[in-house]
C-alpha cells in the first residue's frame, strides 16, 4: 500500500465512523445540526448573509433511510445518493448548509506592480501543503473597490483550487498567520472559498474535504488543457456529521496519524528511488569489482601483464615504423618498482600511485589510453553540413551519427557524402570494422563496435572514433570505459546545457588497469553472466 493509499484509507475510516469509537454519552449530531441551523438563521435575520433559495434538510425516515427535503418540495429518499453508510448517531448535511458565505470562486484580477492588496492564486495553495503568500501578485488598486469586504480572505477560510490540470481539487486552509504585513487578500477566479459557520468544527470539515479530494479532481469539466470545477459540485457535497465531541476525537486521531503517514511516504519515496537506482548501482558494483581484480581469482599460471605490456609497446613501435600512427613527442613509459608505479616522461621519473584509484593485483599493470589506441573526434560542424549530403548511390560514403552509437545499430541514418569529397577532406575520419564509435555530445559515452557488415563511412561531429591497436580484449576495455572513462568524460566535459567528451589532452592521459590477457577474458565472461542475472532482478 502506498502512502497516498494509506492516507485515503484512514480518511475513509474517519468519515465513515470507523476510526474512533462512538460514545453513547455524546450529544447526538442532530442536536448539533439544530444549533448550526439556528446560527445560520440568526445571521440571515441580522442581514449578515442571504437566505438560501432552496435550503436542504436531511433526516432519517421511519425506515431508517436518509431523506432530503429541499425548499418546499416533498422529501425524497437519497439512499442511492449518499456515498456510504454512517453510524446512527451521525447525520448527513449538504456542504452549503454549513457555510456563512456563498461558495463561489473569486474574480478575474487585474494585476499591478504596486504593493498592496494581494491576490490568492492556485500556486499559493502549495502542493506540499500549507499556504505561501510570498509568490502572490498584487491587485491593481483601481479595481479594489469592486471587491465587497466579505470577499476578503479571513482566518480559517478553506481554499479549493478549481481550474487547471494537476492542481484541480487541491485543498488548503488559509490562516491569518499566512498574511504578509497584515495585507488584505482577495481570491482570484481559479480558486473557490469555503467559509464555515462558527458552530462547525473546521479541522474535522477540512479532513472530510481532503477525503473528497480525489472525487473533486475527477469532476472537472472542459478541455484536456483546461478543466474547471464548478462551485455547485462543491456546494452539494454530502458531509457526514458526527457528534461534536466525536468530531474532535476524529480530528485529533488524524492529526496524530498523518505525520506517521508522511514519514511512511518519505520511506516509500526513498525505497522507490533506491529501486530505481538499483540496476545502475548493481552494474557499477560489478564493473568496480571487475576492474579492481576482485571479480575473478588471479591465476599464477597466467602470462603476467608486464609481458603483455611489452607486446603493446612492440606493436605501437611497429605501427609507427609502418607510418600508420605518429610517435608521441612526449612518450611515457610506466613500470613497477618497489611495489609502486612510476612513469618516465621527458626523461623525468615520478611516482604515479596517487593517480591509481585502487590497489591493483601484483600481476596487473597500468597503461595510458594514448599508448593503446588512436582517437579522433568527428569533423568540425562547418566541414560537414547538410549542403554536402547527397542521396545514397554507388559511389557514396555513409556519415555515421550519434544515434548509431546510442542505438548500437550501423544501419540507422541516411546521410551520405560523395567519394570525391571523402577523398579530398574526410578520409581521416573514416571508420572501419572493429573501430569503436563513441557518442560525445549530449548523451555522452555510449559505445558501439563497428561490425564487419558496416557500410564504408565516416564519423560526424557528435562522435569520437577509438581504434585500439593494442593486443587487449576489447570487451574488457569497454567495461573499463563504461565504469570509469564514461564518468570521467561526464565530469570533465565542457559546456553547460550540452555536455561533451573532455579534451584529448585529458582523455588520452587516463589510466587503464591492465590484467593478464587470460584474466581479461575471464573477467568479460563473468561480467556477462552477472549482468544477465541482474537483468532478471
Amino acid at each position: 500500500m502506498t502512502a497516498q493509499q494509506l492516507k485515503n484509507s484512514i480518511l475513509q475510516m474517519a468519515v465513515q465512523g470507523k476510526l474512533v469509537p462512538q460514545d453513547p454519552n455524546d450529544e447526538p449530531a442532530s442536536v448539533l445540526l439544530e444549533r448550526i441551523r439556528a446560527e445560520k438563521a440568526a445571521m440571515v435575520k441580522a442581514g449578515k448573509i442571504k437566505k438560501g433559495k432552496n435550503p436542504s434538510i436531511i433526516f432519517r425516515g421511519a425506515d431508517n433511510l436518509p431523506y432530503e427535503k429541499v425548499g418546499n418540495r416533498e422529501p425524497v429518499c437519497i439512499a442511492d445518493e449518499v456515498p456510504f453508510e454512517i453510524p446512527d448517531s451521525w447525520e448527513w448535511v449538504r456542504l452549503y448548509s454549513l457555510v456563512s458565505k456563498e461558495i463561489k470562486r473569486g474574480k478575474s484580477p487585474r494585476y499591478s506592480a504596486q504593493k498592496g492588496v494581494q491576490v490568492f492564486a492556485q500556486k499559493c495553495n502549495v502542493k506540499s501543503g500549507g499556504i505561501d503568500m510570498t509568490i502572490a501578485k498584487y491587485l491593481d488598486p483601481s479595481v479594489f473597490g469592486k471587491y465587497p469586504q466579505e470577499e476578503y480572505l479571513q482566518d480559517q477560510d478553506i481554499i479549493i483550487n478549481s481550474t487547471g490540470n494537476g492542481t484541480l481539487g487541491r485543498i488548503g486552509i488559509f490562516q491569518d498567520t499566512d498574511r504578509i504585513d497584515n495585507s488584505v487578500i482577495v481570491p482570484d477566479s481559479h480558486v473557490t472559498v469555503i467559509r464555515l459557520l462558527a458552530s462547525v468544527d473546521k479541522d474535522y470539515l477540512l479532513y472530510v474535504l481532503k477525503y473528497y479530494q480525489p472525487y473533486l479532481e475527477q469532476q472537472g469539466e472542459g478541455s484536456t488543457n483546461q478543466t474547471a470545477l464548478k462551485p455547485a459540485v462543491i456546494s452539494n457535497l454530502f458531509i457526514p456529521i458526527p457528534p461534536a465531541e466525536e468530531q474532535k476525537r476524529i480530528a485529533e486521531k488524524l492529526a496524530d496519524a498523518f505525520p506517521l503517514v508522511e514519514n511512511y511516504g518519505e520511506k516509500e519515496s526513498a525505497l522507490a528511488s533506491y529501486n530505481e537506482d538499483f540496476p545502475d548501482q548493481l552494474k557499477k558494483s560489478i564493473l568496480q569489482l571487475a576492474v579492481q581484480g576482485k571479480l575473478v581469482p588471479q591465476d599464477p599460471n597466467d602470462e603476467p601483464a608486464s609481458v603483455l605490456l611489452e607486446r603493446i609497446r612492440a606493436e605501437k613501435e611497429r605501427l609507427i615504423k609502418a607510418g600508420k600512427i605518429k610517435r608521441d613527442k612526449h612518450e611515457s613509459v610506466i613500470y613497477r618498482r618497489d611495489n609502486s608505479h612510476y612513469e618516465k616522461l621527458d626523461g623525468i621519473e615520478r611516482c604515479i600511485d596517487d593517480e591509481i584509484p585502487f590497489q591493483l593485483p601484483n600481476a596487473w599493470e597500468v597503461i595510458r589510453l594514448n599508448d593503446i589506441g588512436e582517437y579522433r573526434k568527428g569533423p568540425f560542424g562547418s566541414s560537414l553540413t547538410k549542403s554536402m549530403f547527397v542521396p545514397k548511390g554507388t559511389s557514396t560514403i555513409k556519415v555515421y551519427e550519434q544515434k548509431n552509437a546510442i542505438k548500437k545499430d550501423c544501419c540507422l541514418g541516411d546521410y551520405y557524402i560523395t567519394e570525391r569529397y571523402f577523398s579530398d577532406k574526410m578520409s581521416g575520419f573514416e571508420v572501419q570494422p572493429g573501430d569503436i564509435i563513441v557518442s560525445c555530445a549530449g548523451t555522452i559515452g555510449e559505445t558501439y563496435v563497428m561490425p564487419d557488415n558496416m557500410e564504408r563511412g565516416i564519423i560526424n561531429q557528435a562522435l569520437m572514433r577509438m581504434r585500439i591497436f593494442a593486443p587487449i580484449n576489447i570487451e574488457y576495455f569497454l567495461l573499463y570505459f563504461d565504469y570509469v572513462l564514461k564518468e570521467t568524460a561526464k565530469s570533465s566535459s565542457k559546456g553547460s546545457a550540452i555536455k561533451n567528451i573532455p579534451p584529448f589532452s585529458i582523455f588520452k592521459q587516463l589510466l587503464l588497469p591492465l590484467p593478464p590477457l587470460a584474466e581479461q577474458e575471464r573477467i568479460v565472461v563473468k561480467v556477462r553472466q552477472l549482468q544477465k542475472i541482474s537483468e532478471t532482478l
